[in-house]
Parts: C-alpha cells; structure tokens; sequence
C-alpha cells in the first residue's frame, strides 16, 4: 500500500497547549454509512471525482486516489437520516493539492448543478456540498503554511466569500470534465458536531493529545498536531446537549488517525487509557470512541 507522505509544518509555529500528538499525524479513511452504497458510489467517483478501489466482504465500496482509501461506504438500506440537533459528522474535508485542482473540480460541479458553498477560509480556500444522504463534503486547497497568520498560538481563519470567478479562471485547459483528483488528495481533516465544547476539549485535547489552533469561532473549537490549521473543528452550532443519533442512522461510523510509528500509537494508547478512557485493540492499532460515541481507530500506516 502507499501512503501519501507525513505533512510537517515549520517547527516555529506557537501551541496553545503543549502538543503531545506527533507531527507526523494524518487522518486515514473515513467511514460512512448510506442507504444505496451504489448510489453513493456514483457520487464519490462522477461528482467528487475519487475513483473506485475495490469492493469489501461486507459489500462496503472503497473509494481513494492511487492506492489510498479516503472514504469507505457501507450500505444500510434500511438507515434513517440523522435527527437534526444530534451529534456526529459535520463535514468530511478532501484535501487537493493545488488551486488548479480545487478549480477542476469546481468546473465540474458547476457542471453538474451541484449545489454548494463556497467560503475563503485565509488559511485554505473551500467548496461545500452533501452527499446523497446528507453527508456533508468539503473539498478544499491549502494556501502555502508561511502565508497563514498566527496571533501568538491562535491561527487566523475566517469564513469569507470565495471568487469562484478567479478560481475558475486557474483550470487548466484540456483537463477531461471526468478526471478523477490527482495524485496527493487525501483527507485534511474531519469537522465533528459535538454536544458540549468542554467536554470535547477534555477528550481531544486534555486526553488525546491534539493541540487547539483557535477556539475564537464562537460555538467551535478547532484542533491539530504538528502547527496543521486543524485536523478536527468541533461544533455545537446545531447540537448543543446533543447526544448521538440512532445506531441505524446514515453518517459517520467511524474514521481514521494515522500516527508516524508504533511507538507514538503506543503512547496515545497508553495516555487515553490512563486518562479513564475506553480503549480496544484494533487492526495495527486501538479504537477508541469521543464522550458522542464517534469511533476513531488510531494506527500507524500499513
């Protein structure tokens, strides 16, 4: 299997708490549940432009760039849409590697009559969209990590409108309307909704180890390791004392974080479970499950 390599940031870069999660931290796939995985397979490889890998014992369709898996899709046809005002996936965000390639894939859906968003993010530029069961996308560019603004250990972010406009006019010409993400798309981060931030900073950041880049947004809290703008939002816009929806829900089942070597996952490990937290061996690895019940399986790449 190859893996896209590990980011790293310059070492300069203030924490607003001492990170205790390696640099080398990336997020692997991301698991979710659907009504028709066909259907939403389509989807993924037609209008988001990932291609199929392979097919799971269970049914699930793997879908990625080269040989890495972004997404994984389990068919549950009898799954109900997520109540509104529960916890789980927010956003899932595919990182492409240049503007060029945000542009691409916004001509495409423009295309396609894709309903989205659009938002400048200083940090990165974006595109919204939902799946066809309400899982949210965000498709996104990074602006070079020397142009991000820090105030002491807070990075500036901001939502402002995007020029679509200027973003088209950087698609490069003679690229098929069809073709799929270039190689270097991966997963830059996953945005959660929560139920209560205090709660989710005492998991993710007293007990997990990431470090918060800025809780200036109000009703969010936004995390990394390695002076990365933010692996994890976190938000209660729309699920404060929330608590997790029905096991038989579309959304978010489970998602990966990738740690650099076995030692560092030994020591999350050993960190969690010292903190009272629930672990259980996984592939390579542990999972463990946030205060809403959301699962990651922390391993190191293979």
């Amino acid at each position: 299997m190859t893996t896209t390599p590990f980011a790293t940031f310059p070492p300069s870069v203030p924490q607003a708490t001492a990170p205790v999660l390696p640099a080398g931290l990336r997020l692997g796939a991301v698991r979710l549940r659907v009504r028709d995985a066909a259907r939403a397979a389509a989807f993924y490889t037609g209008t988001v432009g990932l291609t199929l890998l392979g097919t799971g014992e269970d049914g699930s369709l793997r879908l990625g760039i080269g040989e890495d898996t972004l997404v994984e899709l389990v068919g549950a046809p009898a799954a109900g849409p997520r109540p509104h005002g529960t916890t789980g996936l927010f956003h899932v965000a595919i990182l492409v590697p240049d503007r060029p390639s945000l542009a691409v894939v916004l001509r495409r859906l423009v295309a396609k009559g894709v309903r989205l968003g659009a938002s400048d993010h200083l940090v990165s530029e974006a595109l919204y969209l939902d799946d066809p069961d309400g899982n949210g996308i965000e498709i996104y560019r990074d602006r070079p990590a020397g142009e991000w603004r820090w105030d002491g250990a807070t990075v500036e972010m901001a939502t402002q409108p995007l020029d679509l406009r200027n973003l088209l006019a950087e698609c490069p010409e003679g690229v098929p309307l069809d073709a799929p993400m270039p190689d270097g798309t991966r997963i830059g981060h996953v945005h959660l909704q929560v139920g209560d931030l205090a709660a989710a900073r005492r998991f993710y950041v007293d007990h997990l180890g990431f470090a918060v880049t800025t809780d200036r947004y109000p009703g969010a809290l936004f995390v990394s390791a390695g002076g990365y703008h933010h692996h994890l939002g976190l938000n209660i816009w729309q699920s404060r004392h929330g608590g997790p929806p029905p096991a038989n829900s579309v959304g978010l089942i489970d998602f990966d974080v990738l740690l650099p070597d076995a030692a560092s996952v030994e020591a999350a490990r050993a960190r969690l479970a010292a903190a009272g937290e629930v672990v259980a061996p996984s592939a390579g690895g542990f999972a463990v499950s946030d205060p809403w019940g959301t699962r990651l399986h922390i391993h190191a790449p293979g």
